[in-house]
């Protein structure tokens, strides 16, 4: 077996510390995306009982990473570029998530690339003043590296539920 050296690295380009959470962050998306790669489009919009479809979590996954950014870090009206790039909302009528279907894996992969790259974009100028500096909103105060270590674990969740899906699928 390989030795490998695990640590965390700060992204070049930020301060420091914002750039190690960024890293994290970005790690988890890689193993996402590594995991994903070629993956057919059956596997993408498979159903197993009641649950997601992979499609949909990577639809879910990019939109409140989105919303995240323009709702509590700038506080302010989204690109309409990013916009455009999701026709639903998040949640149907009844409150599960939209189901999405037919789009293929590059699409879901450039909604995710292009979502991350204006994200990532808006951390280049901040400082630990701004990182930390609370967003006051109707219903809390949030900061950005709150939301930084949110969608950490957000997206953490989901791409378990996603290589579960995977296990279950490519077994049946």
């Amino acid at each position: 077996m390989e030795r490998r050296t695990l640590l965390v690295s700060a992204l070049p380009g930020y301060e420091e510390e914002i750039g190690r959470s960024l890293w994290c962050l970005e790690d988890v998306r890689r193993t996402l995306i590594t995991k994903l790669t070629g993956i057919s489009q059956n596997i993408l919009d498979s159903k197993i009982d009641e649950r997601q479809t992979i499609g949909s979590l990577l639809y879910h996954i990019a939109l409140i990473e989105a919303d995240w950014l323009y709702e509590e870090v700038l506080v302010s009206k989204w690109d309409s570029e990013i916009r455009a790039l999701f026709p639903l909302g998040c949640r149907a009528e009844e409150g599960s998530l939209n189901h999405i279907e037919g789009q293929t894996l590059e699409e879901h992969f450039y909604r995710l690339n292009k979502v991350r790259e204006v994200f990532l974009s808006n951390f280049c100028t901040m400082d630990l003043k701004d990182w930390r500096k609370p967003r006051v909103l109707k219903q809390y105060d949030v900061t950005p590296e709150w939301v930084v270590y949110h969608l950490i674990e957000h997206e953490s969740h989901h791409r378990g539920q996603i290589f579960q899906l995977l296990r279950k699928l490519r077994n049946e």
